[in-house]
């Protein structure tokens, strides 16, 4: 079980029209982060992960970067 205290928080920037992809791909890695949207204009989002999936994480964030980023 995980609990509160062993969780970590990432605050990205993404482009707007991306954020549901994110969140897509997040959920169908069951308990890997949990995707929360601060401000949908600027594309600021929340990510919540246990420590443990710190790595498979940035490793997924690293390879989606420009499909995230992307403003065109």
């Amino acid at each position: 079980m995980t609990y509160l205290s062993e969780t970590r928080k990432l605050y990205l920037r993404i482009d707007p029209r991306r954020i549901h992809y994110l969140k897509f791909l997040l959920e169908g890695y069951d308990g890997m982060a949990i995707l929360s949207t601060i401000d949908v204009q600027s594309g600021l989002v929340l990510v919540r992960y246990p420590c443990y999936s710190q790595l498979v994480l940035f490793e997924l964030l690293a390879d989606l970067a420009a499909d995230l980023t992307r403003t065109t």
